[in-house]
């Protein structure tokens, strides 16, 4: 176990569901789905994919401290809501970076696309009308940039980095944050994650990989809310979806000395490679992150309480997510909340935004919803499928998993 208590002093989001933290969660609760038609471009009449969870559109004149007049260069989606999530954050955590605490203030917040619509936007001008990119093209494509906006928007001047393992991305950011301040290189941490991969060709790109979801050949087009399915035996792919979610972390003794209170703290993690294909998860290193986040945690597999699940909707990665659990818990399974079923999968920021939904539920003693949920013979689990379950929850496992091989769990701990 650690030897200095990792606390989360404050968060926020934005999703599918809304752009009001609160707002979302109480939608969530009712166990409403937050994925729709996909406007985010034209669609073509042979467009593979119509779906999509998207995030409202907000008005920047109601938010002065993102400096709209600066943010008109920064068009890509991804530095807008990165700078609400963390702004929000930072004020609901009580910590104030003054020059004095600066330099103890690191930002691993990050994403697993970044800002490639920048790009494919300034590419398309050049074909069709030959103009040069605007000069914050390639600014807003650096993945390291959003990042760097964080830094320059709080004024921490602590350790920075990108921490990017595709759709584990967020989660890893909590994870390098909290290893900063075991080596006392940080006493608080601006983590997790923003992702905004509406940009036709990513769409376009996860549905010939057979990734994305789309209806079954022959067959009609379904309600969109009724498209992301994790578990579930009829489950067909991720629905593709936007999102930002901010993550702070401080020390025990920075908690205490500055007199702010948590209710949650990071009680363990593991980081594996599947080193082995490059989308299909392995189950042998899967199932291990799992297992060493939870003796990490100083814990045994019976007091994991509840399990806030990776689950995209895909045949394989479900199946290997579910077989992991059942092969560490046997048939003490606990209770599995997919969180995507709600929200759909934005990538990199998922597993922050589901962090936060599942602290969320820990503190108001609540299980969201898995919904869609047909059973399949081959995933036993409890994934509270008759909708959000009153449920006290000490720990929490928190998986993550993503393309490469990148496996991400932590070990979240309501303390009181």
């Amino acid at each position: 176990m650690s030897s200095k208590r990792s606390l989360i002093l404050g968060y926020d989001a934005v999703s599918s569901l809304g752009t009001d933290l609160d707002a979302q969660w109480q939608k969530a609760v009712a166990g409403e789905c937050g994925i729709g038609e996909l406007t985010r471009f034209t669609l073509s009449p042979g467009f593979p994919v119509r779906v999509a969870g998207e995030v409202a559109e907000i008005d920047l004149r109601s938010y002065p401290f993102l400096q709209p007049r600066e943010l008109a260069h920064w068009t890509s989606p991804i530095f807008k809501y990165a700078l609400l999530v963390v702004h929000r954050a930072l004020k609901k955590s009580g910590v104030e970076i003054t020059s004095e605490i600066a330099p103890r203030v690191a930002v691993t917040f990050s994403s697993a696309v970044g800002g490639v619509d920048a790009v494919l936007q300034a590419d398309r001008l050049m074909v069709k009308e030959g103009k040069m990119p605007h000069p914050f093209t390639n600014p807003n494509s650096c993945i390291n940039m959003v990042g760097g906006k964080v830094s320059i928007l709080t004024g921490a001047t602590g350790p920075i980095c990108s921490t990017i393992t595709a759709c584990a991305t967020g989660i890893t950011s909590l994870i390098i944050g909290e290893m900063l301040l075991q080596r006392n290189m940080a006493d608080v941490v601006i983590g997790g994650a923003v992702d905004f991969p509406l940009v036709e060709p990513i769409v376009a790109g996860f549905a010939t990989m057979n990734g994305a979801y789309r209806p079954k050949e022959g067959q009609p087009e379904e309600l969109p809310q009724k498209t992301s399915r994790p578990f579930s035996i009829n489950r067909r792919g991720f629905v593709v979806s936007e999102g930002a979610g901010c993550i702070i972390l401080a020390t025990d003794e920075f908690a205490k000395a500055h007199g702010l209170k948590s209710n949650i703290e990071m009680a363990g993690w593991s980081m594996t490679s599947d080193a082995s294909h490059f989308v299909s998860p392995n189950l042998a290193t899967v199932q291990r992150c799992m297992e060493e986040a939870i003796v990490n945690a100083g814990l045994r597999p019976e007091d994991i309480d509840a399990v806030n699940a990776h689950a995209t909707s895909t045949k394989i990665g479900d199946k290997v997510e579910a077989d992991a659990l059942h092969n560490i818990s046997g048939d003490k399974v606990p209770p599995v909340s997919a969180n995507k079923s709600q929200l759909g999968h934005a990538m990199g920021a998922s597993s922050a935004i589901e962090a936060i939904f599942a602290m969320e539920g820990m503190i108001r003693d609540t299980l969201l919803p898995t919904i869609n949920y047909i059973p399949d013979k081959e995933i036993e689990i409890d994934c509270v499928a008759e909708g959000a379950r009153k449920l006290k929850q000490e720990f929490v496992l928190k998986n993550a998993f993503g393309f490469g091989g990148c496996n991400s769990c932590l070990i979240l701990r309501r303390i009181d």
